[in-house]
């Protein structure tokens, strides 16, 4: 199972006089991570290299550095811990003394794979959607059993007759919450995907 950040984290190492400074976050969207990247990177580094992972979406950057010896292996150490779900930026200020590709290779994914082993790491739970409409009078007794399977409220809709919800729910619960909630609504609850 991937594991993502709990929260931000940043973690900085000298390496050979050259300062690497890392911040790493949890993200769930591309634009998260772009704007993260915006946010942390200092303009007055040498480089700002980075890499964001979100499922089987990934990119990374080299900002300057040797083709594939920043961006790939910073995403290299996001796979090597196991991470889904996170960006890494590591901001280098050159100290003088030229790292060759190897070094440069080691020094930012070492930095990168420091800093999320110091991070808080929880389990990402795969969840699939599901949405169903119920009565009001329904509605408490069937929040309370969501809470009780682990579901996640991902949206409520209040209209004249009822509530529209759409929950997250991991896949080996959706066969007992469909058949909570025919027992509470006497079969009249349909679950749409």
């Amino acid at each position: 199972m991937p594991y993502t950040l709990v929260n931000p984290i940043n973690l900085t190492e000298e390496i050979k006089k050259s300062r690497f400074i890392v911040n790493a976050a949890p993200v769930t969207t591309a634009e998260q991570a772009t704007n993260f990247i915006n946010q942390v990177s200092d303009l007055n580094a040498t480089h700002n290299c980075w890499a964001w992972k979100i499922g089987q979406q990934y990119r990374f950057n080299d900002d300057g550095e040797p083709t594939s010896t920043a961006g790939r292996p910073i995403l290299s150490a996001i796979e090597g811990q196991d991470c889904d779900q996170i960006v890494v930026v590591v901001t280098r200020y050159f100290g003088g003394i030229k790292l060759g590709t190897g070094g440069l290779m080691r020094a930012y994914g070492g930095a990168a794979s420091h800093c999320l082993q110091q991070g808080e790491l929880i389990e990402l739970i795969a969840r699939i959607t599901l949405q169903f409409h119920c009565y009001y009078s329904e509605w408490p007794i069937i929040e309370n059993r969501l809470k009780e399977l682990g579901a996640l409220i991902e949206q409520q809709d209040f209209d004249a007759e009822g509530v529209k919800v759409a929950i997250g729910i991991t896949q080996n619960k959706s066969q007992l919450l469909q058949k909570t909630l025919c027992d509470i609504t006497r079969g009249r609850v349909i679950i749409e995907l």
